[in-house]
């Protein structure tokens, strides 16, 4: 391929990626008290909340529709052209519906809301036009203005279907902190997965402890920590005073900054060239939290402390990878 045509590939992507944003970026200024009844409307929904579309706005209703279910908000899906064919039994007067419909006009999703209406389902539109008889009939309106689609045509939905997806998560994440939506509460909607994983495992299922925990006096040498850390194969030691006590973190890291330093390291006592005050988890730690120590201080290993400021156990930075990627 030719540079100019890569450069005219990366020139087009680069102004599709701006116009959406610019687009974004001019629906935050159109955010009023509309936003903030519609998030108070659906936090107080005895029922669920349906989110219903045709086409490209479809596919963004079940995205946005799963997001809200992930996050505390039951939330479904449902296509209208169904929903006039039987599948309006899944509602109930407790219930809401969000339609989606960047112009407004959509046939099959005005056809729905007069029945809707007459079934006492409140009905919240997220739709380009405010004088679309969608806006006109619903009880609120989410307004999300595109003035040109990215495509060059202005013609495929692109821009306005970035910033429907854009504004349901504006939604589904300012009922999140209304709710009061916590970590626990997210893991408890995900048990299969990598985030419930990462939400309720603690630095205890992850450490190594009792024999393949590496401890050794500060009193000993470097050599004598070598033939532990090797034994273990952690590249790491934590060091303690003659109570028991974490005094020091030594490892194969600060061995090889040493050895350029001077040629008789591995006679040294530890307390000479260890770190001395390390940063140390205990075993309740959630492994969230040390994965972010560990990736901020750019190191390696943790060594794990009870109450008495023993070392217990110690985290290795492998063991973190194994359940998420700390990159």
């Amino acid at each position: 391929m030719k540079k100019d045509k890569k450069t005219q590939i990366l020139t087009n992507a680069k102004k599709v990626l701006h116009d959406e944003a610019k687009a974004i970026e001019a629906t935050i200024k159109t955010l009023d008290n509309s936003f903030v009844k519609a998030v108070e409307k659906i936090a107080s929904c005895r029922g669920r909340t349906a989110i219903i579309g045709i086409g490209k706005s479809g596919l963004i209703a079940r995205k946005i529709a799963s997001t809200l279910s992930s996050t505390g908000t039951p939330s479904i899906f449902l296509h209208p052209v169904e929903c006039l064919h039987g599948d309006l039994g899944a509602l109930a007067a407790t219930d809401i519906v969000m339609a989606l419909s960047h112009s407004g006009q959509t046939k099959e999703i005005n056809s729905l809301v007069p029945i809707l209406k007459d079934m006492g389902v409140f009905v919240i539109a997220m739709t380009g036009s405010k004088k679309s008889r969608l806006s006109k009939s619903a009880d609120i309106t989410l307004y999300a203005p595109v003035k040109y689609q990215a495509c060059p045509y202005n013609i495929a939905p692109t821009t306005s279907t970035a910033v429907m997806l854009a504004l349901g998560d504006a939604l589904a994440i300012a009922l999140m902190k209304l709710k009061k939506f916590k970590k626990s509460d997210f893991a408890k909607l995900h048990p299969g997965g990598s985030i419930g994983k990462i939400l309720t495992l603690k630095v205890k299922d992850l450490m190594v402890s009792g024999k393949d925990n590496p401890v050794i006096v500060q009193n000993k040498t470097v050599k004598e920590a070598l033939v532990i850390m090797s034994k273990t194969r952690l590249g790491a030691v934590s060091v303690t005073d003659g109570n028991g006590k974490l005094v020091g973190f030594f490892t194969d890291g600060d061995l090889r900054r040493k050895m350029q330093k001077q040629k008789n390291t591995l006679d040294c006592k530890l307390s000479k060239v260890m770190t001395t005050h390390p940063v140390s988890v205990t075993a309740e730690t959630m492994a969230v939290e040390a994965a972010r120590i560990i990736k901020s201080k750019k190191i390696d290993n943790l060594p794990v402390i009870n109450s008495q400021n023993r070392p217990i156990g110690l985290l290795d930075e492998k063991n973190l990878l194994e359940i998420f990627p700390l990159s």
